[in-house]
């Protein structure tokens, strides 16, 4: 599903969460929902065709039923239901109570900004931590990073530690081990 290992969908959980699986869904584009329902989720095609003609948020909520289905299919009902409800804990309220969690083991104290993206897994290289650095597409806990150099206190990281976010849907708490 994707060009690169990292742009890649996985079936394996350990590849790729349940919540990311659910998220690659949910953020198909709108000209692909409908065909992507009709092709790989089980639902009646008389309900798929009632929804040919939603738009917005209609359309939206198809997404949603698409990223639901494709989920519950791969990773169980349970799963599913977990994916469904921290996106929305996520986007809609801004909790980051129940996104997906990266624990990190300091060796001195700190970690820089490129290694922390990188053992996060939302980037595949310190290349591309760096490029998005300097693009302003990082921030830790709201706050935006701009200095490719910067460290991060292992302090931060204790107890709840830090919301990462990578460009505008890319969230992962890390906590320090």
């Amino acid at each position: 599903m994707g060009k690169t290992a990292k742009g890649a969908v996985w079936l394996d959980p350990e590849k790729t969460s349940p919540f990311e699986f659910y998220q690659y869904w949910r953020n198909v584009d709108d000209s692909d929902v409908l065909k992507c329902i009709r092709m790989l989720t089980f639902l009646p095609l008389e309900e798929i065709d009632a929804m040919s003609d939603w738009e917005g948020a209609q359309l939206n909520k198809a997404k949603e039923i698409l990223a639901f289905e494709l989920t519950k299919l791969v990773h169980g009902e349970e799963e599913a239901l977990k994916a469904q409800e921290s996106a929305k804990a996520l986007f809609s309220s801004g909790n980051a109570a129940e996104m997906p969690t990266v624990d990190e083991d300091l060796e001195n104290g700190t970690i820089g900004i490129l290694n922390l993206l990188n053992k996060s897994g939302m980037v595949p290289s310190n290349s591309e931590a760096r490029r998005a650095v300097q693009q302003g597409g990082v921030a830790i806990d709201g706050e935006k990073i701009t200095d490719i150099h910067a460290q991060i206190d292992g302090g931060k990281l204790a107890g709840d530690g830090v919301v990462l976010k990578k460009g505008k849907k890319n969230f992962r708490r890390m906590v320090l081990k």
